[in-house]
């Protein structure tokens, strides 16, 4: 790897002193570095936004937690330059690096000693009346629920083409393997092994206590139909990606191409869960 980018927190003064201190490392060692314009300011290297990092880079370093490596996420979609995440957050469930090793872990990466995993986002498209209004990816997942108004929404959605439920609830979470482990799983979803090729549709407070989460392939095609709303509902891409929805709109949802992630060879799923999600066991 002889060029490097680097990506950090917005707004973040400490995020940002710790990416010029890994800019200069990095170019101590003779690589080429490129960062974002706001990193730039300080560091003196090459920038560029994100779009156009992830076409001159042979490795992307996020500085963030969980959220920043989302956003920097859904520029990589099927660029399959690996990221590596160093936790700057709280969680750090996708950024698993802690920073007090980052310089440790960059040597092992650049030495060629890490493995890859790769993680699917979701494509999303947005019909009005006929008409593409609007589109997105989501690494994690895609959200309908309703807004600011207290009421419940109605929506039928179907995959396959075929009718799976018409259900009246405060919304819907349709979820990857990486996103199982986030509003999915606080709806009541269950952790998907980031390994199976498939979505997880979870009902948010459905008004039917019958229906219950279930899992989809990755492939199947899948539609939402926005069938009664008091006022425009919300479509979230992520938590971060957000727009409004009117009565009769579609939403249709389909696997996208993949995000390469970079992990310690050491690193192992269940150890995460276990350290992340608090899973107790015996001593």
């Amino acid at each position: 790897m002889k060029r490097i980018g680097i990506v950090a927190k917005r707004h973040d003064e400490f995020a940002l002193k710790t990416a010029c201190e890994l800019s200069a490392w990095l170019q101590a060692r003779s690589l080429d570095v490129v960062v974002t314009p706001d990193i730039g300011e300080h560091s003196h290297v090459t920038t560029a936004h994100l779009e156009d990092i992830a076409k001159q880079v042979e490795l992307m370093v996020v500085l963030g937690g969980d959220g920043t490596l989302l956003q920097t996420g859904r520029c990589f979609v099927g660029s399959g330059v690996p990221i590596l995440g160093i936790n700057l957050g709280r969680l750090g469930f996708l950024t698993d690096t802690p920073l007090s090793n980052m310089f440790d872990v960059m040597d092992d990466v650049l030495a060629g000693q890490f493995k890859v995993k790769k993680h699917f986002a979701l494509q999303v498209d947005v019909v009005r009346d006929g008409h593409h209004v609007n589109s997105g990816l989501a690494m994690n997942d895609v959200v309908l629920q309703r807004n600011h108004h207290p009421r419940m929404i109605e929506f039928e959605m179907y995959a396959r083409n075929q009718l799976v439920f018409r259900l009246r609830a405060d919304g819907i979470v349709l979820a990857t393997p990486a996103g199982s482990t986030a509003y999915a799983l606080s709806a009541g979803g269950a952790i998907v092994h980031p390994e199976i090729e498939a979505i997880s549709v979870v009902p948010i407070c459905p008004h039917t206590v019958s229906n219950r989460p279930i899992i989809l392939p990755a492939y199947d095609n899948i539609q939402l139909n926005l069938i009664d709303s008091p006022a425009p509902a919300a479509l979230n891409l992520d938590g971060q990606v957000h727009s409004t929805l009117n009565m009769g709109d579609q939403v249709f949802i389909r696997r996208a191409d993949d995000i390469t992630l970079v992990y310690l060879e050491h690193w192992h799923y269940f150890d995460v869960l276990r350290n992340k999600l608090g899973w107790s066991g015996q001593q």
